[in-house]
Formats: C-alpha cells, structure tokens, sequence
C-alpha cells in the first residue's frame, strides 16, 4: 500500500514495521472511523440505507443524535413563541402553596401589580404560588404566561394561563425564564424555587445578564436562608460583600415593582450594570 507526499510516494509501514498500524478505514457520513465499525448494527450499511428501510427496531429515536434535534425544536418553538412578548416578569414560587395560604393571597396581588405595571408574567404554570400570580396577571388584563415541564405524573397548565407551552427539558426552559424576562420575583417555595434563585444569581454575578433584579418576596421566610448567606458565604469569602446587593428580600409590592421599573429604565437609558444597580466589577474567581 502507497501514500503520496509533495515528494512522491512513500511506503505506509505494515503492523510489524515501524510507524502507525495500518487499520481499516469507514466514512459515516463527516464521520471518519478507523478500525472498523464500532456499532455492529451499522455495518455494511450507508445513512441513506438505514433512513429508506423502513424495517428493523424503532429505539434510534432515543439516541443523542436524535434528542440533540429535539432539543432543538423545544428552542425554536420557546423562542417562536416568546419573541413577541412585551416586557416581562418571571415569578417563581411551590406548586403546594394552598389557595388559602397568605403566599397565594400574595402571589395573585404581585401578578395583578405586575399586570397593571405594564409587565407580562411569567411562571412554570403550575398549581400553587405559580397558579397566583398567573391569576393575578389575568384578572388585572395582563399577559398571563405559562412554561410548564414535563413530570413523571400528570400536571396541566393551570386554568389561568394565556400562553403556555410545555417542555421536555429543564435545561430549555430555564432559559426561556431568563431570555423573556426583565427580572426575577421569588415567593416562598422548595428546591426547584431555590433552584431558579441561586441559577439567576449566578447569572447576575458572572454578568451573563445585566439589570437583572432578583427579588424574594417574604421577608419571614427567607430571612433565614439570606442569613446564611451573609454570615457563612460572605464572611468566608466564598462571595464578595458586592454579591449582597444582588437581591432584594422585602414584603412590600410596591418596594418590587418600582425595583423592577428602576432597572428597566437603567436598561433602556444604555446603563448595563450588573444586577440592580451599578455594582463594582469582581475579578476574583468564579465557581464553576
């Protein structure tokens, strides 16, 4: 066997010789393979082949090639159907808080102040904290928006939802929460709230978006855990003192949306600081 150079031909050594083995060679597709056909139930065949022969098992669809299309499409149709979203607020909160708990009294009064600020609202439309402020948005003429999730029980979009879709993938649903929001309302709730929490103030903390105003509603139920915050993570160094002015922890409705509205304005008016306000850039390393 003879391989060309810009000189002429030269002699590609044999296993026993000295240099590289020759192997077998297989193109799938962009796809070179040396050594054979890992996958035997590819050999002998071509991508043509295997797409026109309609027999054989039907698992490819659950192979990576074909959720990385998948994903895809959960991409398009979340992007296609949020562009046109006029500002907006994504609110965050337990699908178990009960209709008659004051975090639903409350949640319902957060999505009608948004709704009459001129903000869409955003939640993951479910029952609970989600299903209170969707309600309130509604009932005040607001955008009320829905990005449920699939589970492995049975949840609808509850009733109050103008505008719903459902994901497969955590991953793209997370984003669309942040891409079609202008900040942040976290009610009381369990690890998936907490979860959003401390994602968005990464996000904020590593300048991924700006004007970005998180703010956790309930002062009784999350002082503890900023507390926390504040005397371990900052006092040890693992944040900076700066990363404190990343949130805001109040009880009043009118304290949020005026947040809210001030970080818009510094949005609009070219001023891209980090978080609320115009904060100081850390240098210091990031946590993965």
């Amino acid at each position: 066997m003879t391989s060309y150079t810009p000189d002429g031909p030269r002699p590609v050594p044999t296993p026993d010789g000295i240099g590289r083995r020759v192997r077998p060679t297989r193109h799938r597709g962009p796809i070179l393979l040396r050594g054979g056909e890992p996958d035997p139930r590819y050999a002998g065949t071509t991508t043509d082949q295997r797409l026109l022969d309609r027999r054989g098992p039907t698992d490819w669809v659950h192979t990576d090639p074909w959720r990385v299309l998948r994903i895809q499409s959960e991409f398009v149709e979340g992007f296609g159907l949020l562009a046109e979203l006029p500002r907006a607020v994504s609110v965050f909160g337990s699908a178990r808080t009960p209709r008659e708990h004051p975090h639903y009294v409350a949640g319902v009064a957060i999505g009608a102040a948004l709704a009459r600020a001129g903000y869409a609202v955003i939640t993951g439309g479910g029952p609970g904290a989600m299903e209170a402020a969707n309600r309130g948005a509604s009932e005040a003429g607001g955008l009320s928006v829905g990005l449920g999730i699939e589970l492995p029980f049975e949840q609808e979009l509850n009733e109050w939802v103008d505008v719903g879709i459902t994901f497969r993938y955590f991953f793209v649903r997370k984003t669309m929460f942040v891409k079609y929001a202008q900040a942040f309302v976290i009610l009381p709730g369990g690890f998936g709230t907490l979860d959003e929490l401390f994602e968005a103030l990464t996000l904020v903390q590593t300048r991924k978006v700006t004007r970005f105003p998180v703010i956790l509603f309930g002062r009784d139920y999350w002082s503890g855990l900023m507390d926390w915050v504040r005397t371990q993570m900052a006092s040890t160094g693992t944040i900076s003192e700066a990363d404190l002015d990343l949130f805001t922890v109040t009880d009043d409705i009118d304290e949020a949306i005026a947040e809210i509205q001030q970080a818009w304005a510094a949005r609009e008016e070219g001023d891209a600081g980090g978080g609320m306000r115009a904060l100081p850039r850390d240098s210091g390393p990031v946590d993965d």
